[in-house]
């Protein structure tokens, strides 16, 4: 998995796409639950839940349909007088799209099974080809040392710097349109 710096950083990047009126500290925290939530997964291991299977790590909570659902609900929950309006939907759209994005960046890091992206269907890990990321440990005793630091390295590269050009992107956009 990426770590949950990397995934948090990934949720302001995609964030600032939204118009400015949607970017309340509120928005900001749920943003990058979106994206770290999917490790929760984890919490298996303690119940004997082995990594390959259906609600192991990388399974069900990584799929498009486990992020769709986070997505709808967290909107659901904390935005639930205008779920159905054209925010709304907006908001269900980004939370899962910030919630898939976790997805997308474990399957471009250099360990574990793969991910289950179209679980219930389809139930087989996948990684891209193109695998910089290094794996982070599980937990955060093992993070802190210097394979945390290999992480944290190439998450600046792969991660914070296109997210930094992303985010300076769409700044530049956003200043267009007004």
């Amino acid at each position: 998995m990426a770590s949950a710096f990397g995934h948090a950083f990934a949720a302001i990047a995609l964030g600032t796409s939204l118009p400015k009126e949607y970017r309340s500290p509120k928005f900001w925290i749920l943003a990058m639950l979106c994206a770290i939530l999917p490790d929760a997964d984890v919490i298996g291991f303690s119940f004997g839940i082995p990594y390959e299977s259906f609600w192991g790590h990388r399974g069900f909570s990584h799929s498009f349909l486990g992020a769709f659902i986070l997505g709808t609900l967290i909107t659901t929950i904390f935005y639930r007088t205008i779920i159905l309006s054209k925010k709304g939907i907006l908001l269900i759209l980004f939370f899962t799209i910030t919630t898939a994005s976790h997805a997308i960046l474990d399957a471009m890091t250099t360990g574990g099974l793969g991910v289950a992206f179209f679980s219930p269907w389809d139930t087989t890990r996948h990684f891209f080809e193109w695998r910089p990321i290094k794996v982070s440990p599980i937990g955060i005793k093992n993070f802190f040392g210097e394979r945390g630091l290999r992480v944290i390295l190439s998450e600046l590269i792969y991660i914070f710097i296109p997210g930094t050009l992303y985010m300076c992107i769409t700044y530049i956009l956003h200043r267009v349109r007004k």
